[in-house]
């Protein structure tokens, strides 16, 4: 009776194990508090010039380029909101991704999937310390922004918070397909850089996504997170979005979905090929 319980985790178990992952994360991010300390910093010295490069820019303090696509003249507001949300895609990204790769590098990766737990398990565990620090950093930067460059909220904190839900569900989908590359890859930090950058700036991080290329747009247009930084922003600041807010929403609920399913379904696919020909352990 004891093994059979053993073999057959209950939903109990697998909450532990997701918490005793984020909990050995947890540890290891607060060996090094100067890292710490740098992931506030760093979005502040990486906003700091186009602050003012946009005030060299504004015409008595506007910038009719900018507000006519956007619906706003609070460029730094606007650039401030894509920060944050972006910082989730980097730490999706870097925490399936990244770590991923790292326990192959530490050999570990084999001996941890011995457990009876479900692979994807892992891979959630790994990014709920970094989502969790993420937020927390996240606030810390739009106090820095309201001190440093009037950052404002003209809207409703509650509904944009409830709209973000979906939109990191969503990102999963993504992190899961992407960890799946990184296994049958061996690699992760090109991917890691490349897909970060890729898909944030794609999905209207730091301009609104009109100003892209014909090209380009059609691919923007296509990624869910787009419509979440869309109506997160229309939410909080007023700008104007692509489309009704309640559409966004609707698309967001509809990719959490599929992204999920379709990510999780690309990551088993890869792990099970992976097991058979016994390279899930190579770097």
């Amino acid at each position: 009776m004891v093994q059979g319980h053993l073999l057959q985790p209950s939903w109990q178990s697998h909450l532990r194990a997701i918490l005793a992952i984020a909990r050995k994360d947890w540890l290891h991010f607060k060996r090094y508090p100067l890292n710490a300390l740098f992931r506030i910093i760093q979005p502040i010295m990486w906003i700091t010039p186009i602050y003012f490069l946009g005030k060299s820019f504004a015409t008595g303090g506007t910038n009719a380029g900018f507000a006519s696509y956007a619906g706003t003249n609070d460029y730094m507001s606007f650039i401030l909101i894509g920060t944050i949300l972006s910082s989730y895609i980097s730490s999706v990204f870097w925490g399936m991704g990244f770590s991923l790769k790292e326990d192959m590098d530490s050999g570990v990766l084999e001996s941890n999937w011995l457990l009876p737990l479900p692979r994807v398990l892992f891979l959630i565990g790994q990014t709920v310390a970094s989502i969790t620090i993420t937020t927390i950093n996240g606030l810390l930067v739009l106090v820095l922004g309201w001190l440093l460059f009037g950052f404002q909220i003209h809207g409703n904190i509650l509904p944009a918070v409830l709209v973000m839900v979906p939109m990191l569900i969503a990102l999963y989908g993504f992190g899961f397909a992407f960890a799946g590359l990184v296994l049958l890859l061996k690699e992760a930090n090109t991917l890691v850089d490349v897909s970060d950058f890729v898909v944030s700036m794609l999905s209207g991080s730091r301009f609104p996504v009109q100003v892209l290329p014909r090209l380009l747009l059609p691919l923007a247009l296509a990624l869910p997170l787009t419509y979440g930084y869309d109506a997160v922003r229309g939410l909080l600041i007023g700008s104007h979005t692509l489309l009704p807010i309640g559409i966004e929403v609707g698309i967001l609920l509809v990719a959490m979905v599929l992204m999920t399913l379709l990510g999780s379904a690309v990551f088993r696919r890869i792990e099970r090929r992976s097991r058979r020909l016994g390279t899930i352990g190579m770097h």
